[in-house]
């Protein structure tokens, strides 16, 4: 090769690389909604649109969510997915040979709003009023509490007795941990920590800690839950996190969602019957959430709880939620309450 025909050659390399994003196939095209909108409700039928600048040849033109294809009705194609939250549409087609992805965010919410409930006292029971509560489970017929620390006490997992408050035992945690929700299956109790990104497995019949779990993409630990396979965890954000028993990974995760917006302020968590019943943070209300969808499909005002509590300075939120399975009732307290609550749930009329 001659000298000229080198340097036209590299010459025309160049031309070709510094254009390299105009020259991706993927670059003449786009993917936009019909009249813009990109909220939408299980079910729906949605019209995405291809932008095609170059007119181009297009074929074997398909839509995904979530790795699954939606179905094609009419000029449109319907959104078959459960799955509330923000999620990637993925449109997948052919252009001159070549494979084309284009992906734009929708928001999926839900299709009804919640249900409306309140509550109605059954039982008072006497709570550790310096107890900064955390996380509350039942297993057989004793409760089990994790509290947070603060104002120099540790963070702490115990076994108490319900009807009388009385401690039967206590594991201690390290200074530099604050703890959080707790839930027991197959005899283990799992434990979070808030910001410490560790978890602590117990036997729950000693307290004896036997092992200790890293947290995932999971921002921080703040409730937990079992549905007697996998784990609920949610951590401050829009999705709860179902992790392994065994391994402890966070296998995927479940975005919470009205039919108005997506929600991020479950705390401590709750399992019963499907639903995850999830305190509402800072808030005297408690929400009643699909395990699948996650959809919320109820929420229960438990306002007037706190003024039933002996008021004292150091007095805090409501947080902690364990169902009693043999009574079928809930029980709920707060940080630092001198009472335990037992109630049941009911439509509001």
């Amino acid at each position: 090769m001659n000298s000229a025909k080198f340097f036209t050659l590299n010459v025309l390399l160049v031309f070709f690389l510094s254009c390299g994003g105009e020259k991706d196939p993927a670059s003449f095209f786009g993917l936009q909604f019909e009249k813009g909108k990109k909220e939408y409700r299980p079910m729906d039928t949605i019209y995405p649109v291809i932008r095609n600048r170059k007119e181009l040849p297009l074929d074997s033109l398909n839509f995904t969510l979530k790795g699954r294809e939606l179905p094609a009705a009419g000029r449109g194609y319907v959104l078959d997915s459960e799955k509330l939250g923000v999620h990637d549409l993925t449109a997948n087609f052919r252009s001159d040979g070549r494979e084309i992805t284009l992906s734009e965010e929708i928001k999926i919410l839900a299709p009804e709003p919640p249900q409306l409930y309140t509550y109605t006292i059954l039982n008072e029971f006497p709570h550790d009023m310096t107890s900064f509560t955390q996380g509350l489970e039942f297993h057989r017929d004793t409760l089990y509490e994790s509290t947070g620390s603060g104002g120099g006490a540790k963070s702490y997992v115990r076994k108490v007795d319900f009807t009388t408050g009385e401690v039967y035992q206590q594991a201690d945690l390290e200074e530099e941990y604050f703890g959080e929700g707790i839930t027991i299956l197959n005899n283990r109790l799992y434990q979070l920590t808030w910001q410490g990104k560790v978890g602590f497995v117990y036997d729950a019949s000693t307290l004896e800690r036997i092992d200790k779990f890293q947290y995932g993409k999971s921002k921080e630990g703040w409730g937990l839950c079992n549905d007697g396979n996998s784990l609920y965890k949610s951590d401050g954000t829009e999705r709860i996190w179902l992790l392994d028993p065994q391994t402890l990974e966070e296998k995927e995760a479940i975005q919470i969602a009205s039919n108005k917006s997506i929600f991020n302020k479950a705390n401590e968590l709750e399992f019963v019957d499907g639903k995850i019943y999830a305190n509402v943070w800072q808030k005297e209300s408690m929400m009643i959430i699909d395990a699948n969808s996650g959809a919320i499909e109820g929420v229960v005002n438990l306002g007037g709880l706190r003024e039933k509590v002996r008021q004292h300075p150091k007095l805090d939120v409501l947080n902690g939620i364990a169902y009693h399975p043999g009574r079928k009732s809930f029980f709920v307290t707060g940080k630092n309450w001198y009472t335990l609550f037992e109630i049941t749930l009911h439509k509001k009329e």
